[in-house]
């Protein structure tokens, strides 16, 4: 499937099933159950640090468990399957945790959330996609992750008419509804290529051939620090801009929301550059606009520097989360990208769930963000340096 033919039909149906999972599993369910925090603290009397453990406990436990099975599992058995699994488990943890009153149902819950995340949400899909597409696979990667961004821009205002007439309970369970009938339909008809057992110019064909060599880990490392990067500064900033530096809610929804319209601009570039330019030139692109964007969006002197930064960043965001599967597809080829995937996001799922954490920390404990900055900063750094050293890809696509 190469970017110079017509897109065939098979291909454009993979883009929208991806587009409309992704819009439902990460765009609806990870960045929309935030917004229903402050309820839990309200009503249940729970503490900040109780709400916002659910994530961060279940992706350490469902990323360390269920990762490289389910990278397995797509290999070996497509990623339709899993997809559909992983669409139900996603949109049934929103309905389950509207009827939460206790910490055992949240955790369960959201233990749900979790493993729909790794079952239906960029795993599969980055799978599906890498197969359907070779030259054009940037750009239909691109294409795809607009619905993360486009999800998360919609969802709170979704969510805000539906408290409005339902009550916040109720706006989760119709939310869990709309994610299954947005996504479920697409993704049971979708068709998977048949992929041979090797291609050609790709790595080797065996998982344990692609674990022996150093490329591998200087992508999981690389992708795992600034993963870790980008997620510590988009659960702290919303912090730091209210109680440190005291902007109005106004501004600091501004703010948020421009990182996701940066993160759309960020998708659609990185993608058609990543059909242009070699990968790994790309992947250092993105990373080192994570790492320049973090010091002036915390130390921003104007709103208008802030505002600047916040799009900046969201730009480093939106490439961020699309480049590795690309990388990874031109290292190693798609019949194992499964397994390959499963380990990488197994490793930026524990680094997302554990630096928002710390650097949350270490602000507890100084009293200032800076030390913390400095982590994500260095973070950062340290994924560029990891990514310049991955070898050169034996031919340019274009």
């Amino acid at each position: 499937m190469t970017g110079r033919t017509p897109l065939g039909r098979d291909q454009a149906f993979a883009v929208v099933t991806a587009f409309l999972a992704l819009f439902a599993v990460v765009g609806v369910a990870l960045y929309g159950l935030p917004r229903f925090y402050p309820f839990f603290v309200q009503e249940l009397g729970w503490t900040r640090q109780q709400v916002t453990s659910g994530n961060a406990y279940s992706k350490i436990v469902v990323a360390l468990a269920f990762g490289v099975i389910a990278g397995r599992l797509v290999d070996r058995f497509g990623p339709r399957r899993l997809m559909l699994v992983g669409i139900l488990m996603a949109g049934g943890a929103l309905i389950g945790l509207s009827f939460v009153t206790t910490f055992g149902g949240f955790y369960l819950f959201y233990g749900l959330n979790a493993l729909g995340y790794v079952c239906g949400g960029p795993l599969p899909n980055q799978v599906l996609l890498s197969r359907w597409f070779d030259r054009a696979r940037g750009r239909a990667m691109g294409a795809a992750y607009l619905g993360i961004g486009l999800g998360g821009a919609l969802v709170p205002i979704l969510a805000f008419a539906l408290t409005q007439s339902l009550g916040w309970r109720g706006a989760l369970r119709v939310l869990g509804v709309l994610m299954i009938i947005v996504s479920f339909p697409a993704a049971y008809f979708v068709r998977e290529p048949e992929v041979p057992a090797a291609l050609p110019d790709t790595g080797p064909s065996t998982l344990s051939g692609s674990l022996s060599r150093p490329s591998f880990y200087l992508l999981m490392f690389g992708s795992m620090a600034s993963i870790g990067a980008v997620g510590g500064t988009m659960q702290n900033l919303p912090l730091y801009l209210s109680l440190d530096r005291k902007f109005p809610q106004g501004m600091i929804d501004s703010t948020l929301s421009l990182v996701l319209v940066g993160s759309l601009v960020g998708r659609l570039l990185m993608g058609w550059l990543a059909d242009r330019w070699p990968k790994r030139r790309v992947m250092l692109l993105v990373y080192l606009i994570v790492a320049a964007a973090i010091p002036p969006l915390f130390y921003a002197p104007t709103p208008a520097v802030l505002m600047s930064c916040a799009f900046l960043f969201g730009i480093g965001l939106g490439g961020d989360y699309m480049i590795v599967p690309l990388m990874a597809a031109e290292l190693y080829g798609v019949a194992i990208m499964g397994r390959v995937m499963g380990i990488v996001l197994t490793a930026d799922g524990v680094a997302e769930a554990f630096v928002p954490m710390i650097v949350a920390g270490l602000r507890d404990s100084t009293g200032s963000y800076g030390s913390g900055f400095v982590v994500l900063v260095a973070l950062a750094v340290a994924g560029a340096i990891a990514v310049s050293f991955l070898p050169r890809a034996a031919r340019v696509q274009t």
